[in-house]
């Protein structure tokens, strides 16, 4: 892995990583849904592309926010599972849900309720919760 940055502005440095159109739709769907598999992020309502799919999981693993590896007992699929460095955007996506639900609901009448997904608790709450699911998802995964 070589320097992926353009200047030494964290915001910058960040965005280099994950500033595409799908990375954090990526992270999203394994943390608050806990999909692994390609074929589990193929089926997103968003419509990523297989080979832009393909690129960006690549790109993730190759910046330690994913790992790629099999399931104990099935060595022919890939699974996809987050690194503790991945898991740590955890509260970038709530900030980036709140954000959204308080400014853009009035744009996207279809988007989902937060409520629902029980984001109207007190946010450090709701995303160290999400953050101990995924981490017992993955012991599950490993196990």
């Amino acid at each position: 892995m070589g320097n992926n940055f353009r200047s030494g502005c964290p915001v910058a440095s960040t965005l280099d990583i994950v500033g595409d159109k799908w990375s954090l739709l990526i992270i999203r769907d394994m943390l608050l849904q806990g999909k692994k598999t390609f074929k589990e992020f193929s089926t997103s309502p968003e419509g990523i592309a297989p080979g832009i799919l393909s690129s960006r999981l690549k790109w993730l693993e190759e910046n330690e926010l994913i790992s790629k590896q099999k399931l104990p007992d099935n060595q022919k699929e890939n699974i996809y599972l987050l690194t503790e460095k991945g898991i740590e955007l955890a509260p970038v996506i709530t900030e980036i849900i709140l954000w959204s639900d308080k400014n853009l609901r009035k744009q996207n009448a279809d988007m989902y309720s937060i409520a629902e997904a029980g984001f109207h608790q007190d946010k450090s709450q709701v995303t160290e919760g999400i953050q101990n699911n995924y981490r017992q998802l993955v012991r599950e995964t490993l196990s």
